[in-house]
């Protein structure tokens, strides 16, 4: 989404620096193998990377640090859970059964090891046709939106299927930079701020 490429630094306390853009710092297993070796880690492995990723970077003083994980309830997520205390987990799908399956199962998963799960985002929601406006529904409506009603979770909001996201996200400029008006950015920041909004206070 921010097309970071690179090599991090190090510290002179040999922890990595991570990269940066539009004042939003990151850090991925992306950054530290070849550009297409793919990631085929289990168990150990991907609980040694996780402890790197967390651990073994310099991230400074963050106001929230957001771990992007894969759908399923596969050994990052549980390495994730059970090592660091989390605030809450969001939960993020496209509308259609097959993807709720997996976001299902991710929810129950988060509840039984204890992690609030804040709530369901539905991704990829509506098409709007750029010339005549017409809206289809391409993934299907409301499939998130029920699911999280069946679970007795909140609903957050919906992301629509647009090609401006995909354009600004492969070209490094998040659309809420780069058009901060559209309906797109403002889909966006209202899922940010709710998530905020349900996020235990830190203490002071």
């Amino acid at each position: 989404m921010m097309n970071l490429k690179g090599n991090p630094e190090l510290t002179q306390k040999n922890l990595m620096r991570p990269l940066k853009n539009y004042g939003i710092t990151c850090m991925s297993m992306g950054f530290l193998i070849e550009e297409t070796a793919p990631v085929v880690w289990r168990g150990l492995m991907v609980m040694s990377a996780v402890e790197k990723l967390l651990r073994q970077v310099d991230w400074g003083q963050l106001d929230y640090l957001v771990i992007d994980m894969p759908p399923g309830t596969g050994d990052v997520q549980l390495s994730v859970s059970q090592n660091i205390p989390i605030a809450g987990a969001v939960i993020i799908s496209t509308p259609q059964d097959v993807a709720l399956l997996d976001a299902r199962k991710g929810a129950e998963m988060f509840r039984k090891v204890h992690v609030p799960v804040l709530g369901l985002v539905q991704n990829m929601s509506v098409f709007q046709c750029p010339k005549c406006k017409h809206e289809t529904h391409i993934f299907g409506a409301n499939g998130v939106r029920d699911l999280a009603k069946t679970l007795e979770l909140d609903f957050l909001g919906d992301i629509p299927l647009h090609v401006n996201i995909r354009e600004m996200c492969d070209s490094g400029q998040p659309v809420v930079v780069s058009q901060p008006h559209s309906d797109a950015a403002k889909a966006y920041l209202k899922i940010a701020m709710e998530i905020v909004r349900r996020l235990p206070v830190p203490p002071a």
